[in-house]
This record gives C-alpha cells, structure tokens and sequence, in this order.
C-alpha cells in the first residue's frame, strides 16, 4: 500500500510551511483560485455591475453543462486519455429522448412523428444510447488500443451524424408530451436556481468523493501515474478504462436529457464544441494531459474561471470572433501560470 500511494500522489517535501505541507495538487487547485480571484476583481474594474450578486451566482451556475461533461473528461484525462466524443453524445441523447417521446401516428410533418413512449422510457433508452457510445469508446481503446483521441473523435462525428439522421439535420419539437419540458425548467423552490444546476452539484459532490475516497479514485491516479505498475500491482486496467468510458458517456447522456428538456427540442446541433469547453476546463484546474495528475475540485475552478471571461467578453461588447479570442489567450496564460508556479514550486 505504500508504494501505491507514492504512485499515485507524489507529495512534496516538507518545509515546515503551510504551503510546503501541501500537495502539488492542492497547491495547483489554490493557485488557480488566486487566478480565479484575480480575474474577477478585473473583471470587476472593467465591466459595469459585474460585482453584482445576481452576476456572481449566474457566474457559478451557468456552466453547469461543461462541468457536468468535465467529470467524467476529467477522470479519463487523469488516466491518460481523452472523451472528445461528450458534445456529440450530447446531442444524440437529446434527440433520441425526444424521437421517443413524440407521439406516434400519421403526420405530414415526418418530424412531428416519434414512438409515443413513455417519458421515463424516452429518458432510460436515451441513456443507454449514451452509454453505448462510450462502451464504443471503449472497446477501441481497450480492446483494440488505438488510442482515445481518434477514437472519440470518431464517434463524436458519428453520434452527431446519427442526430442528424433522426433529425433530417434540423430539430424535433413538436408532438412532445407537457413533462418533456418540466425537468429542464423547474427552479427549486424560491430561488432563480434550476434543477439543472442541483444536478451538477449532487454529481460534483459524488465524483469528489469517488475520486479521494474510494479504491477506485485511487486506481485512477494510479493507472494515470504508471500504467504497468497498476497493472503488475493487481489492478485491472483495462476494466477500470472501460469503466470511465462508460461513465463519462452516462454524463453526456444526462447533460443532453437536461438541455433537451430545457428547450423543449432534441436538436442535432446541441453542444457543438462542448467537448472542447470540457478539456479546457479540466486543464484550466490543473488536470494533467499526460494523465497522474488532477481534481474534479481544480476542474470546478476552471470553470468559474472560464464563465468569469465569457461574461467579462460579454459585458465588454466584445464581437463573438474577440471572446473566442480572449478565452484562448487566457487558458493559454493560465496554464503557463500553472506550470511557472509548479516549476518555481520544486526548485
């Protein structure tokens, strides 16, 4: 056991200092907070009312679909490979829940025409959709190693291209039953919060869990960290990989329920880039792309840090082209930020 635990976090030496006593994880997860708080006292300084308390909640509950796909991005980077297939997973989801849902019967609309099903079994076959799509993903990566990038590259264009199928490349929205736009729209009570939003938490919460205290959090660094060593100590990689794949697809598969229902639609163009906002995030808290490094707490952070910018662009009247812009020159800076503060950090 302890030479699993040097495998899977190594910690620094101790300096007698609080910061000495800190892991470099946490270190990089305190770090990217100062980065957090810096930005937004920025932010403040140049764009009207952005201190607001309205804003500042808006700030923490408007991404709450990127995080939610993060987890699961994030988990899978720490193992050393990537999910790029979560925004198109997204869209298929919210489209086979809504084809599902739609009443059954003659129309001379053909995308006013589904399988009548029930709401709950609309929701349970779009799940099972999702997750097929990363047990896909798994199998090429474990199965057949080849690795996870073009893997889900490739079926993120296939998902998104079977949306369009069931779509005729444009959307169904008609023909829904009422319940369809309930779970995406209902606030908790006397507040402007949406489920959505809880949902994120509850999930956050389970992940930071799983990932520092359970066996299986463990594995992941571990696996992350030297994967033949995981392998000659006993564990099963390639289960575990497969495990992730399959869980990061239930994430997708969730995002994409709750947007659908958000906008009473399953639209094929849901979550264009999604995947990309999930491993800028991930990165932006400090998970590592070579994978043994990371938190789901850092991929929160990176979050705030990413919604702080595009509202802070937006507020500014920047053109879409100059945020787009604006969001890639900060990430680039903070992760050098990151990687300075760490290689200052061993010296």
């Amino acid at each position: 056991m302890g030479t699993t635990a040097v495998a899977v976090e190594p910690r620094p030496a101790r300096t007698g200092t609080v910061a000495g006593k800190l892991s470099n994880e946490s270190f990089i997860t305190l770090f990217m907070i100062g980065v957090l708080l810096a930005l937004f006292a920025v932010a403040c300084a140049f764009v009207p009312n952005f201190w607001l308390p309205r804003n500042a909640l808006n700030l923490l509950t408007s991404y709450w679909y990127v995080i939610i796909l993060g987890i699961g991005v994030s988990f899978l980077l720490i193992t050393g490979h990537f999910d790029m297939s979560v925004g198109g997973n997204v869209a298929l989801t919210g489209v086979v829940c809504a084809w599902c849902c739609q009443a059954a019967g003659d129309s001379p609309n053909p995308l006013a025409v589904g399988l009548g099903l029930p709401y709950g079994a609309a929701v349970a076959i779009a799940l099972l959709c999702a997750m097929g799509v990363g047990a896909v993903n798994a199998f090429f990566v474990v199965r057949l190693r080849v690795p996870s990038i073009i893997v889900t590259l490739g079926t993120m264009m296939l998902a998104r291209g079977l949306a369009q199928v069931i779509t005729r490349g444009a959307q169904r929205n008609t023909s829904l039953p009422d319940v369809f736009g309930v779970l995406g729209n209902t606030f908790l009570p006397g507040t402007v919060v949406k489920v959505a939003v809880l949902v994120m938490v509850l999930l956050v919460g389970a992940a930071f869990v799983l990932e520092k205290s359970t066996v299986a959090g463990r594995r992941t660094y571990l696996i992350g960290a030297n994967a033949e060593a995981a392998r000659l100590s006993g564990v099963k990689v390639g289960r575990h990989i497969a495990s992730l794949f399959v869980l990061s697809g239930l994430l997708a598969g969730i995002t994409g329920i709750l947007l659908a229902s958000e906008f009473k639609a399953g639209v094929s163009g849901r979550a264009a880039g999604y995947e990309f906002d999930a491993l800028v995030i991930s990165l932006l808290g400090g998970v590592s792309i070579a994978g043994g490094f990371g938190s789901v707490l850092g991929m929160f952070v990176g979050a705030i840090i990413l919604s702080v910018v595009t509202s802070a662009a937006t507020g500014l009247l920047l053109s879409p082209d100059w945020q787009f812009t604006l969001k890639g020159i900060v990430t680039f800076l903070a992760i050098l930020a990151q990687r300075f503060a760490l290689d200052r950090r061993k010296a």
